[in-house]
């Protein structure tokens, strides 16, 4: 064999002056021209001197439609969207600078596929001859479609789960989901909520058997004019029983239509003429994706698509299921906090005052401000409680904390001190026995979870108790700040009030004080929210609330408004509770006082005085009842206090009785049997009167009794 001659024919080799592609120009141009890239050449004028089929397939224009035309002039071609402009200025600055332009960025369409959105690399370099002079430039293109498809559908789920987990709203929630797929994925989305998750409350087991009640939460679309956008965020939509929307919350599967046609009537089912306009419209392919979470359909979202944009693929559909599935947590989320925080704020409802009334011997306005109503359901609360002897109990107090804990708390904390009111106690002894009760909450919670801080650790109360016949106002507080007493001429003061520690504490006794309160003066309980922020100290709140105290004659309800609006001046950092009560002192011809003594002839006197006050008030139909509760509680005094009787008659929204005497021992009623010649007195005053009691003052007791006055 001649391995010179076949040498020769192998043309140069590795180690040959001369590189194969020298020798071989037709080879490195068919090399060229099958590369799988796009590839061609501009001279210095930016016009098309070669190009090879891969660009030709890319762009759709065929070759001859390119050479010798500038570079602007063949872009609109592929696509008018492109900005030939500035792909221009880039490749001229190449021509100019010599620094390469490497992988930028292109979006847009083909000749064949106008509406079909690619994506391309272009890289441009300068060409120069073997004596280094510029000739132009040369392009390579890549269809990168494909990666930037993947990189926009990962950008997409994660902005959808970004975004819509940021609400806790389930209608916001919904809305975000149509906002950002639209129109990235297609040209309109609707988001259908079943009734109850819109509620907050889970989807019933049997909701799959009937027709689903849905609502429209969010939609989003690039036309106006598109018939399904008609509905209303909020409003009802029906379904029909054998409508595709139906069957797919039912067996809760995803729908791909690509191409409709006349599906679109039985999609449409109960509505021909609608199913019409949206075929004129230009309908091209719709998904169908129930909204799953927890194994649970919580709706469904429908994505749809024009006439100008190619139909669905199989792809959209694994993303379309992708985004509604990263969405539907953010839902179910949104369900979740919404049913919990209904159901914070129902308990909260049910365990705060309906109403307040003091009767005719308080005017009563109160308000209760929560901070923000993502917090949840507050600890403040306030009450009005009638007592005996025509005396109003006035409360307002504070739990810290939100949520079902904190009311939860209140709601014990209040109905304990109703039950305490209704035994008489003084306002300090009522703290004390409701100290008692926090620390055994606080003993409970502890031995439950010791590292949860107890919801009635620093609770705080103020307790007050107003007596129209003595014009006086006996309070005391645990941890709260002072009453404010507004006089008939304006004039505002805070008594000073002993100041005793927070409920739970244990730790310092609680006093009481006695405030004289003239007739026509307003009482202001409230809650340190009112006073108190993060941006000024509690002198600040105090010196706002006596500015907007100080409105004489003032309505309570406006009055009430007056106040949030001059002392909360940037809303609430903590919730508010608000109590105002205008006084109304007892007259003295509603009054009747005798000093009685210690003897068992006083009972006539008793009988005999109590029929003259009531004839004079104009209740005879109660004197023969009334003479005998007197009689009995007179006769008790008697026979078992000390010292001087008083006997007091008060007519104002109810009649009362009180007895009182020097001894501090309680009367007791008991059944006497048919042998026993006493102990019949105070049952019988149980079933003559509506109520009766006994309260202890600092020098005796008071046994009282209760009548309904005859109605009008």
């Amino acid at each position: 064999m001649d391995t010179s001659d076949s040498a020769g024919t192998a043309g140069p080799g590795p180690g040959s002056s001369e590189e194969w592609w020298h020798a071989n120009p037709p080879m490195l141009e068919r090399i060229l021209a099958l590369s799988p890239a796009g590839m061609g050449v501009l001279d210095r004028d930016l016009c098309f001197v070669w190009v090879n089929e891969a660009l030709e397939r890319l762009g759709g224009v065929p070759r001859d439609q390119r050479l010798g035309k500038r570079l602007r002039d063949v872009l609109p071609l592929l696509d008018p969207r492109l900005d030939a402009a500035g792909i221009e200025s880039r490749t001229r600055e190449v021509l100019d600078t010599g620094r390469p332009l490497v992988d930028h960025l292109l979006r847009g369409g083909t000749k064949e596929q106008p509406h079909r959105p690619h994506a391309y690399s272009l890289s441009v370099f300068r060409l120069h001859d073997a004596a280094n002079q510029v000739l132009g430039v040369s392009f390579i293109v890549l269809d990168v479609t494909d990666r930037w498809r993947a990189r926009d559908r990962l950008a997409l789920l994660n902005e959808v789960g970004a975004q819509t987990g940021s609400t806790l709203d389930v209608m916001d929630t919904a809305q975000t989901l149509a906002d950002i797929s639209v129109p990235r994925l297609a040209d309109f989305v609707a988001v259908d909520l079943l009734e109850s998750v819109i509620r907050g409350d889970p989807p019933r087991p049997g909701a799959r058997l009937h027709p689903p009640q849905l609502r429209r939460a969010g939609q989003q679309s690039v036309h106006e004019g598109f018939p399904e956008s008609v509905a209303a965020t909020g409003q009802p939509i029906m379904f029909h029983p054998d409508s595709p929307e139906t069957q797919c919350i039912r067996d809760g599967r995803s729908r791909l239509e690509a191409t409709p046609g006349a599906s679109i009537d039985s999609w449409l089912a109960t509505d021909p003429a609608r199913a019409a306009k949206i075929r004129e419209f230009g309908l091209c392919s719709l998904i169908l994706v129930p909204i799953r979470a927890l194994g649970d359909v919580l709706g469904l979202v429908r994505f749809i698509r024009w006439q100008l944009r190619d139909p669905f693929e199989q792809d959209d559909l694994l993303l379309a299921e992708e985004v509604v599935a990263r969405a539907a947590v953010s839902i179910d989320n949104a369900r979740r906090y919404t049913r919990q925080h209904s159901t914070a704020l129902a308990l909260q409802r049910s365990l705060l005052p309906r109403s307040l009334t003091g009767g005719s011997t308080l005017d009563v306005a109160w308000r209760y401000l929560p901070a923000h109503a993502s917090d949840g359901a507050g600890g403040d609360w306030c009450d009005v409680i009638p007592l005996s002897g025509a005396r109003v109990a006035l409360v307002v107090g504070d739990v810290v904390g939100h949520g079902i804990d904190a009311a939860a708390t209140m709601g014990r904390l209040r109905t304990t001190v109703r039950t305490l009111a209704d035994m008489d106690l003084p306002p300090d002894e009522l703290l004390a026995h409701l100290d008692d009760l926090v620390m055994r909450l606080i003993d409970e919670e502890q031995s439950a979870d010791p590292s949860v801080a107890p919801a009635a650790l620093g609770a705080t109360c103020l307790y007050a108790v107003y007596d129209p016949a003595g014009r006086t106002c006996t309070m005391a507080r645990a941890g709260h700040p002072p009453a404010a007493v507004v006089a008939p001429d304006g004039s505002v003061t805070f008594p000073d009030l002993p100041d005793g520690p927070p409920l739970g504490l244990g730790a310092l006794p609680f006093e009481s004080a006695e405030v004289d309160i003239a007739d026509g003066s307003v009482l202001a309980l409230y809650t340190d929210g009112l006073v108190e922020t993060p941006d000024h100290d509690i002198d600040l709140g105090i010196d706002r609330l006596r500015t907007a105290l100080a409105s004489p004659g003032a309505r309570l309800d406006e009055l009430c408004g007056t106040i949030l609006d001059e002392v909360l001046t940037g809303g609430p950092d903590d919730d508010v509770a608000l109590l105002l009560a205008r006084t109304h002192a007892l007259g003295e011809d509603q009054v009747a006082t005798w000093e009685l003594t210690s003897d068992p002839s006083v009972v006539a006197e008793a009988r005999s005085l109590t029929a003259d006050r009531l004839a004079a008030w104009g209740l005879d139909g109660l004197v023969f009842t009334f003479e005998l509760i007197v009689s009995e509680l007179v006769t008790n005094a008697v026979r078992y206090g000390n010292g001087r009787i008083r006997l007091r008659l008060i007519r104002q929204d109810a009649l009362f009785c009180e007895v009182s005497d020097a001894s501090s021992s309680s009367p007791r009623m008991r059944h006497a049997r048919t042998t026993d010649e006493g102990g019949r007195g105070l049952f019988l005053v149980a079933q003559l009167a509506r109520r009766w009691g006994t309260r202890y003052t600092t020098d005796g007791k008071i046994v009282w009794a209760e009548e309904q006055l005859p109605a009008a």
